[in-house]
């Protein structure tokens, strides 16, 4: 595609076909879970595309493009969502346009129900300071459980190396809170894997990963990490949170 859908016609679009009751998605995740964890990744999305079709999506927060362009060879045309908070950096936002106008993808730019300044006026300016659990609850959380209503299995950018908090997170698990199937090709992936996929097929990255910003999330909760420091320490320094809440 050439350009970010907008939400409207990600509104318009709907749900393609019926998806799959609960029992039975969690039935596929305890049939494959353990068969698919030391599977290579594209094994491990050649099984999703062909479990759930045009129920399966991916979700990028265009840190860089490496799943959307794994996905993609899959699956041209697949379903990739982007959560516009409304707080990204000019450079993820350019991130997003570049992947839309140039992967074989069908990019989906969800907005939340309020925009900023709606925000603001509602429970004052700069509620990232005051409750970030609350601003990320509205702007990431709830907008993608909104979305997935539409799917039945999404691919994430997991990563185990990433965090000690993401050790266990699984290829294939299930997702209690959204009641869908959590599929994480990358889990077992280490940081020099990434640089090597990124190497040898040209995969857009953020720039601002060589700014000092190895984990980016909205600009007002993100700053640069010093070297050697862990890497999403930068993201809500000197606040007791660790997540948006997407992946808890």
């Amino acid at each position: 595609m050439t350009a970010a859908t907008t939400q409207a016609a990600r509104n318009a679009r709907g749900s393609l076909t019926e998806g799959r009751s609960t029992e039975e998605l969690k039935d596929l995740v305890f049939q494959v879970g353990a068969e698919l964890e030391l599977a290579p990744a594209e094994n491990i999305i050649e099984w999703a595309v062909a479990t759930f079709g045009s129920r399966f999506c991916v979700t990028s927060s265009m840190g860089d493009a490496v799943l959307a362009h794994l996905v993609s060879k899959v699956a041209p045309g697949v379903d990739v969502i982007f959560l516009d908070t409304g707080y990204h950096f000019a450079e993820t936002i350019g991130t997003r346009d570049a992947v839309a106008a140039t992967m074989p993808v069908n990019l989906l730019n969800i907005t939340p129900v309020q925009t900023v300044a709606e925000q603001d006026a509602e429970f004052g300016a700069e509620l990232y300071k005051r409750d970030p659990d609350l601003c990320c609850k509205m702007r990431k959380v709830d907008p993608l459980n909104n979305i997935m209503k539409s799917y039945d299995a999404w691919a994430t950018g997991l990563r185990r190396a990433e965090t000690h908090n993401r050790v266990i997170a699984p290829v294939v698990g299930w997702d209690e809170k959204k009641q869908k199937v959590k599929v994480s090709p990358l889990a077992r992936w280490t940081d020099d894997e990434v640089e090597k996929y990124i190497a040898e097929n040209g995969v857009l990255v953020n720039p601002l990963q060589y700014d000092g910003y190895p984990s980016i999330g909205c600009w007002p909760c993100t700053s640069r990490v010093a070297p050697g420091d862990d890497p999403r320490s930068g993201r809500w320094a000197g606040q007791n949170k660790t997540e948006c809440g997407i992946h808890q």
